[in-house]
């Protein structure tokens, strides 16, 4: 059974699911889905062309699916979506997508944490189980791999990448992809080792943790460039998936990757 307030306004074309919450002067708009289970704080909004999972949260400012902001937006239907078990709180944005991207849609994944005012872009691609603390912005065309943490008041430059299981600190500013399974840190944002905590956290073995490692080190260290460097750790490193992983994401990257911190140099500021 469905706790809608008198006082919010629910759209009569918006599909709403079973157990939802809308709490009073909440706004849902036109062409608007919400799966089961979830809760709409009050005063919190969803324009147009939103479609929210299931057991999300969204609380009192944050508004959803307002068009871009992007001069070459002509008023075509695009969408924001986002998966299952979704908390976003207070005065967070997260606006639509663009025609000229040719992506026309932002997209959140599932089990994601945005806290409060944060902003995302048009058509970013946010992952599972990622977290962007408070003041976080990305850009348009910005995409995240699952499980990344991006530190408070980072800044993320359009169409930057940054990798699954990376962790940024806070009050970066992400002008080059971040590569998977890596800290960084520092101004300008440098490489300053592997998320350790952070994958020992989700299961990965000290052998992997080890290898992934290991990777790096050859890519950075050894000095040599990073085309020869990834070649010498296809060649001496056994097929994994976070060899892989690796190797895939830093030959794609159109923007090119964070520089590791400098030998003798502390990797992380006093």
């Amino acid at each position: 059974m469905n706790k809608i307030s008198p006082l919010a306004h629910v759209s009569p074309k918006a599909i709403i699911g079973d157990n939802v919450e809308i709490g009073p002067f909440a706004y849902v708009d036109d062409d608007v889905e919400i799966g089961d289970g979830t809760k709409i704080h009050p005063h919190a909004t969803i324009f147009q062309y939103a479609k929210i999972g299931k057991n999300c949260e969204i609380f009192p400012g944050a508004v959803i699916s307002a068009i871009p902001q992007d001069l070459k937006f002509e008023g075509e239907v695009t969408r924001v979506e986002i998966g299952d078990n979704v908390t976003i709180r207070e005065c967070a944005t997260i606006n639509r997508g663009t025609k000229a991207s040719g992506k026309y849609v932002t997209k959140i994944g599932n089990n994601v944490l945005i806290m409060s005012y944060v902003h995302v872009a048009h058509d970013c691609v946010v992952g599972n189980h990622c977290i962007l603390v408070s003041y976080v912005g990305i850009a348009g065309e910005t995409e995240v791999g699952d499980w990344a943490i991006l530190g408070g008041g980072s800044m993320a430059h359009q169409f930057t990448k940054i990798g699954c299981h990376a962790m940024i600190g806070g009050g970066s500013r992400i002008r080059k992809d971040v590569p998977p399974y890596s800290l960084v840190a520092r101004e300008p944002l440098a490489y300053c080792g592997v998320n350790i905590v952070g994958l020992r956290r989700r299961g990965f073995e000290n052998d992997t943790i080890r290898a992934i490692k290991d990777i790096y080190e050859t890519i950075f260290y050894e000095g040599l460039n990073i085309s020869d460097g990834i070649a010498k750790v296809e060649a001496g490193f056994p097929q994994s998936a976070e060899r892989d992983m690796i190797i895939d994401f830093i030959r794609n990257s159109k923007r090119g990757i964070v520089v590791p911190v400098r030998s003798g140099e502390s990797k992380f500021e006093e």
